[in-house]
């Protein structure tokens, strides 16, 4: 087996900035900072028409971090120098797709976008740092959210297929691993995100409506492989699920059934599809009992079949609990809450910190697909602190690293094809979860705070001469 490429991760929309005049606005501009005194997580995560109309006027008066991100856009260079300073062998970004067709529709791209990715592709290879490429992290161009409907409307693989097109014809050759979309089971948990479907004012998503923008994504997907293979690009292709590791409450039987279920529908449907090609079995009586009807041509479901994955990759930051009792003490997790489980410690977020559920996921993921693995996300989000030195000081991620680490390099004893390790948010950016910048997983420091106050300078953290030394250790075999 290869050895494992380490790494790190920004998104375009948590990361650059440069709102004013130089990009359509898009569904992450949308999202308010509310401090978390308020339902800060559901009221910025499933925006309903009436958000959407505030942020476009901003007659409230509310900040808006996606905006100003971490300013990349104006720190792209120093930036890029720091990974290449930590030593990295790959750095995983994703192309904003309002940076390049503001509106969505266009048929001609932005000149001053298509300008700054060209600067961020040749500074990677003058570097030596691979790419991995998100084609789309959750931001999605407002235009054609209010316009087509987002995904549930059939005409948003066109437009998406226009950018893939010009993504891969221009850039495509500078690029190591691909992945068409971000986390894409999101689009189930969080579908303004995920899908860019506006939350009904009153009451809840239609199913149908969430997993017909779903199917759309996954006919992007495969056309955008299909369209790469014939370009004969030497890069390959991915999917990435956000995976939970889930664990029975009690050995009661019917918890452990409870676990089957919930991870079939949370996290395995979506990359079973990609992977496998096909809509699995246990989604016909879930469609069934749910009234979800979908449109699907036979030439769709030929191409899911034909144009599957090359490497399956996933988010992991915290396991779950599976359980028919409802009444279990309720804690926070990346895109869904769960109950407690009294075996492990949480972050300040109510993270639940597990390294041995990284490893199970890892065989899991392997067992389940017989493909290569990457760990496409994880990290420790913390609210570090910028001593007057200069210095920011994180033991509690390093010691997150070392015990994540350590089953990683189990996993591939234990025979998992893993490829690489990628570090979220290895400059500080906002959190996509929460909306703050206060919620940092960086191994540098950017000097600003939640309502985009600070000069936005750059310092490096403890972590990052930890995270430099076993990189080189790494290398050294």
């Amino acid at each position: 087996m290869d050895t494992i490429l380490w790494g790190g991760a920004t998104a375009s929309s948590q990361y650059e900035g440069g709102f004013d005049g130089e990009k359509g606005m898009d569904t992450q501009d949308c999202r308010p900072y509310l401090p978390r005194t308020s339902n800060a997580t559901t009221e910025t995560r499933l925006l309903t028409n009436e958000r959407i109309q505030q942020a476009k006027t901003n007659e409230a008066g509310l900040f808006y971090p996606f905006r100003k991100g971490s300013r990349g856009v104006d720190f792209l260079e120093e930036d890029i120098q720091l990974l290449q300073e930590l030593g990295i062998d790959l750095y995983r970004f994703s192309i904003s797709w309002s940076r390049l067709f503001p509106k969505g529709d266009e048929l001609v791209p932005n000149e001053a976008g298509v300008l700054y990715y060209d600067r961020v592709f040749n500074s990677l290879k003058e570097k030596n740092i691979k790419i991995f490429l998100t084609m789309n992290h959750y931001a999605v161009p407002l235009n054609i959210v209010e316009t087509y409907d987002g995904w549930k409307n059939k005409e948003t693989i066109e437009l998406y297929m226009r950018f893939s097109e010009f993504v891969l014809d221009r850039w495509g050759e500078y690029v190591e691993y691909f992945l068409p979309f971000n986390e894409i089971n999101a689009g189930y948990f969080s579908p303004f995100n995920g899908v860019g479907l506006i939350k009904p004012e009153q009451g809840n998503y239609s199913f149908t409506d969430v997993f017909q923008s779903l199917h759309h994504q996954f006919v992007a997907s495969a056309r955008t492989i299909k369209l790469a293979r014939e370009m004969k690009l030497k890069g390959t292709f991915g999917s990435m699920i956000s995976c939970f590791c889930y664990y029975p409450l009690t050995p009661k039987p019917e918890d452990n059934l409870k676990l089957v279920q919930d991870e079939q529908v949370n996290q395995w449907f979506c990359m079973d599809v990609l992977s496998k090609g096909t809509y699995p079995y246990y989604m016909t009586p879930f469609f069934e009992k749910n009234q979800v009807v979908l449109d699907t041509t036979e030439e769709e479901l030929e191409l899911l079949k034909t144009y599957t994955c090359d490497f399956v990759s996933f988010s992991y930051y915290s396991s779950s609990i599976a359980t028919t009792e409802e009444d279990g003490k309720q804690t926070a997790g990346n895109l869904v809450v769960t109950t407690k489980n009294p075996y492990l410690k949480a972050s300040e977020w109510g993270w639940q910190i597990d390294p041995v559920g990284l490893r199970t996921t890892l065989n899991k993921v392997y067992d389940r697909y017989d493909k290569p693995v990457i760990i496409s996300e994880n990290g420790f989000g913390a609210n570090d602190v910028l001593e007057v030195d200069g210095t920011i000081k994180d033991p509690y991620r390093i010691d997150y690293f070392e015990q994540h680490f350590a089953e990683i390099l189990k996993a591939k004893t234990d025979g998992v094809d893993v490829r690489a390790y990628i570090a979220w948010g290895i400059i500080d950016i906002v959190s996509a979860g929460s909306c703050e910048m206060a919620k940092r997983y960086g191994v540098v420091y950017v000097d600003a705070d939640s309502e985009g106050n600070g000069d936005y300078k750059r310092y490096k953290k403890q972590s990052f001469d930890w995270y430099k030394e076993f990189i080189e250790e790494q290398k050294k075999g």
